[in-house]
């Protein structure tokens, strides 16, 4: 299933083909600062440069023979190298090479990822201003608590994505290192003159003090960041499959002309982008959890994390970038129902107003022990009741009426009230 909806350019940063071109940056950068530092002779990189190429079917084909993917591809790019083929890999550990390129896919993969995410913010931000007052309830426990907008809803989307972009610009400085140190990362073989000149030709900077290995700490934060996404993804789906049920219908998912929401019932139109969405961002978590696990290498060195970061490094970018793809869409085309709104907010005689009774007849004198019970009388006896209305029966009560005019009870029951500092919030989210 997920091929079937991954985005191509992101597949292509995690197909074989680009894996192996990204191994072969790394071999023609070293080589280069060999040269460019006298240890190998420069006429060598130029053929190395000019000739340097490989078969991702070939290297299969060696692999399967020696049980090593590196020297495969190695073996692959001396055939078509020649004899200049000699200083490649010079002083190198395979590590060297797998994972400095992986930080080219991760940075890569990264830079995909926070384009997609400025078109959701753009596209939350957009909603936002869009229905900057339309007026809705505000729910805590799923219940019905007091009136806000929807766009003060999306506004904490919008704050909650602005974090997630910031985190993953940090974390694209973390994750783009390399390391050049040959075996148990000593410098043994290699001197790190050379890593720091290949490093800086690849756009990245030499691990601090890397083993055989770069600590999986940090990919497993790459990640965890990720999974953070997809459960902010997974809230605002969840937000919106609420929203969507026939009892609320506040939003809808756009539904296409010719789309068909069930094979028996005709009339259903279901929030199946949104239950999408919530199912993936469960991937994605569990993608972490498997990170976390790879840190716990033996010693300089082991290959456990190897088969774990095949699957969970392109997996959780597709992914990502696939949910962040969709839920931009899905924002731009959702459908908002400010009637319903209007309908669910005055339900039962406007209940919702009832901390602003409360307050009121505080501020008129009353303790405040006595103004909640006069008012949750008149709540509960509207609560749940197709007749019953909050309002009239607050209108009606004599010791509500022997404090508060006519006037004042209407301004309990303006939702303006409950609206007047929210500008403040769009401010500072630029809407």
């Amino acid at each position: 299933m997920i091929e079937r909806y991954t985005l191509p350019e992101m597949g292509n940063l995690w197909n074989e083909a680009y894996k192996l071109q990204t191994w072969l940056q790394v071999e023609i950068a070293v080589c280069e600062a060999q040269a460019q530092l006298g240890y190998i002779p420069s006429e060598a990189v130029a053929e190395i440069k000019a000739k340097a190429n490989f078969d991702p079917q070939r290297v299969l084909e060696i692999e399967a023979e020696v049980r090593h993917d590196m020297i495969a591809f190695l073996t692959n790019v001396n055939e078509y190298v020649g004899e200049a083929g000699r200083y490649i890999h010079l002083g190198l550990t395979s590590s060297d090479v797998l994972d400095t390129a992986l930080a080219l896919q991760l940075v890569a993969s990264l830079d995909l990822l926070l384009q997609c995410l400025e078109d959701l913010i753009q596209a939350i931000r957009h909603k936002a201003r869009e229905h900057r007052y339309t007026v809705m309830i505000g729910r805590s426990h799923g219940i019905h608590a007091e009136p806000m907008t929807f766009g003060f809803k999306l506004a904490g989307w919008l704050a909650e994505m602005l974090r997630h972009q910031e985190r993953l610009r940090i974390l694209r400085g973390t994750i783009a290192v390399g390391k050049i140190s040959g075996a148990v990362g000593t410098y043994a073989n290699i001197e790190p003159r050379v890593e720091a000149i290949a490093c800086e030709k690849l756009g990245l900077k030499p691990d601090t003090a890397s083993t055989q290995v770069i600590s999986r700490d940090i990919h497993a934060d790459y990640v965890q960041q990720l999974a953070l996404v997809a459960a902010s993804i997974e809230r605002f789906a969840v937000e919106i499959r609420n929203l969507q049920k026939t009892d609320v219908l506040e939003v809808e998912e756009f539904f296409a002309k010719g789309q068909k929401g069930s094979s028996a019932m005709p009339h259903k139109r279901n929030p199946i982008r949104s239950e999408r969405l919530t199912g993936m961002a469960r991937l994605v978590r569990s993608h972490a959890g498997a990170a976390l696990e790879n840190v716990a290498l033996w010693h300089e060195r082991d290959i456990s994390h190897s088969s774990v970061e095949r699957v969970v490094l392109p997996d959780a970018c597709i992914l990502t970038h696939f949910m962040l793809h969709e839920i931009t869409d899905l924002v731009t085309n959702l459908l908002v129902y400010p009637q319903n709104m209007e309908r669910n907010l005055n339900c039962y005689g406007g209940v919702v107003f009832s901390q602003r009774v409360l307050l009121t007849l505080i501020n008129k004198g009353l303790n405040r022990e006595e103004a909640y019970a006069i008012v949750q009388q008149s709540a509960h006896t509207a609560w749940n009741k197709p007749e019953g209305n909050f309002r009239d029966l607050i209108s009606k009560d004599p010791r509500v009426t022997e404090k508060l005019s006519p006037t004042e009870i209407d301004a309990c029951f303006d939702p303006q009230q409950h609206l007047r500092h929210l500008d403040q919030v769009y401010q500072r989210l630029g809407i």
